[in-house]
């Protein structure tokens, strides 16, 4: 604790575990630093025993989900990996891939009209899909098939739009999509977080959807991976990476004060000693006066017997319930995973069904997830403040992360990374090759 680092990490959340392996192999002198006995923030995995014990303390626990306590890994907050996106990125070029194996998602669903169905992504599936009709198909078809050509370098593929300077509602004009259609493209392929991306330039969204449709054919059924074993052990894998390179761990270790001098930060001050320091990055329960709370996300951790139904039995999926089919501002995501992902007793499903809260009723906002969950184990609903760092922390050397949204996937975790990373260094995140392994030298 005497000595003085380049940066000190508060928080074993991934967004940090992530930058404090990177900031390591970077050369940064790091200290990570965790108030909890445990890695993973709020991110953490429970057994059976200990979700009873977080979200409903003193109730008896089915005997069918006792027998099986320790083979329950419940992820608090589920996030499935784009197979091309940039967490799989980050996990090759630091090579923590070594210590966790990933395993598909079986499939990627459409809420609908009530009714869920298959996400089509290529021309063939955009045929068959039962989500429009026949003429739509046939304009969607189009759709994908100008998405495919286009090439920025080559204005005869371009049909006329530049998609760095014409709306993505300009597009879906151009090929008179309906509705509908345009609702899938936007939140089941691009994954865009609400309708505010109709106004930008197309080129972000056209991006989007080349990255799911990349993901898609790498493996098939659907773009996303998951860890066996569920995420417990990716905040702990970073966390390897970084005391390769030198970095200093510490859990289980009071956090009094962060310490300013002439209103930048100068180290941290842990029972009666002080950490020197030239810059901290810490998650937003250690510096609750820099941030804003820009909403919350209710949360369901459902426990079944049984896949979700019309997905054809698959051992996982995940299904978005768009904002507008169900009268809302922002989607519904859900997440369901089962034994062959290890993180359950063969014979039961997890699912999480998550939504930005709207309303003062949270757990009923969820309720069209789960009318798809169908009869159910039992339940957990809890909901938690979303917060956003009040400055860019470059002023006062403090830099906060953001807290975890409804999304069921890592693409905005990643954002969030880079972003802090090109605060804190100076430069942009670049991942070309493999980083070279102080154990290996």
């Amino acid at each position: 604790m005497d000595e003085e680092y380049d940066v000190i990490v508060l928080g074993t959340g991934l967004t940090e575990c992530i930058l404090s392996g990177l900031l390591s192999v970077e050369g940064k002198k790091v200290l990570h630093m965790d108030r909890n006995a445990y890695y993973g923030g709020e991110g953490a995995s429970l057994n059976i025993t200990q979700l009873y014990q977080k979200f409903k303390p003193g109730q008896e626990i089915p005997e069918k989900l006792k027998a099986h306590d320790r083979d329950f890994n419940v992820d608090l907050i589920p996030k499935f990996a784009m197979a091309s996106g940039e967490f799989v990125k980050i996990l090759v070029y630091t090579d923590v891939t070594r210590y966790t194996e990933f395993k598909q998602i079986a499939g990627s669903y459409f809420y609908h009209k009530g009714d869920i169905a298959k996400v089509p992504v290529t021309e063939k599936e955009a045929v068959v899909t039962s989500l429009i009709g026949m003429a739509e198909k046939l304009r969607l078809k189009s759709f994908f098939e100008f998405i495919q050509a286009y090439d920025e370098n080559k204005p005869e593929t371009h049909q006329g739009l530049d998609l760095n300077t014409v709306t993505m509602k300009a597009v879906y004009e151009k090929f008179e999509l309906e509705p509908a259609t345009m609702e899938f493209i936007g939140h089941a392929l691009a994954l865009q977080l609400d309708n505010s991306y109709l106004d930008r330039p197309a080129k972000e969204t056209y991006d989007k959807i080349m990255l799911y449709m990349l993901s898609m054919s790498k493996y098939g059924k659907s773009p996303y991976l998951y860890p066996l074993y569920g995420l417990d052990e990716l905040p702990q894998g970073f966390a390897r990476l970084s005391a390769i390179y030198g970095g200093t761990y510490m859990l289980n270790k009071k956090v009094d004060e962060i310490v300013y001098a002439d209103g930048k930060v100068v180290g941290v001050k842990s029972e009666g000693e002080v950490a020197k320091c030239k810059k901290i990055i810490c998650d937003p329960s250690y510096a609750k006066d820099k941030v804003n709370k820009v909403g919350q996300v209710v949360r369901a951790i459902v426990i079944m017997e049984h896949p979700i139904a019309n997905t054809d039995n698959a051992d996982s999926v995940q299904v978005i319930i768009p904002q507008n089919q169900v009268s809302r501002n922002h989607d519904i995501y859900i997440a369901s995973v089962s034994s062959n992902h290890n993180v359950c007793p063969k014979g039961f499903y997890i699912a999480i069904v998550s939504t930005i809260v709207e309303t003062a009723e949270p757990e009923k906002e969820l309720e069209p997830g789960f009318k798809l969950l169908g009869e159910i184990v039992d339940k957990f609903v809890y909901v938690s403040d979303i917060y956003a760092p009040a400055n860019n922390g470059v002023d006062d050397n403090l830099f906060i992360s953001k807290s975890n949204d409804a999304t069921s996937h890592f693409e905005t975790v990643c954002d969030d990374v880079k972003d802090l990373y090109k605060r804190v260094i100076g430069k942009e995140l670049t991942m070309e090759g493999k980083v070279v392994r102080g154990d290996e030298n």
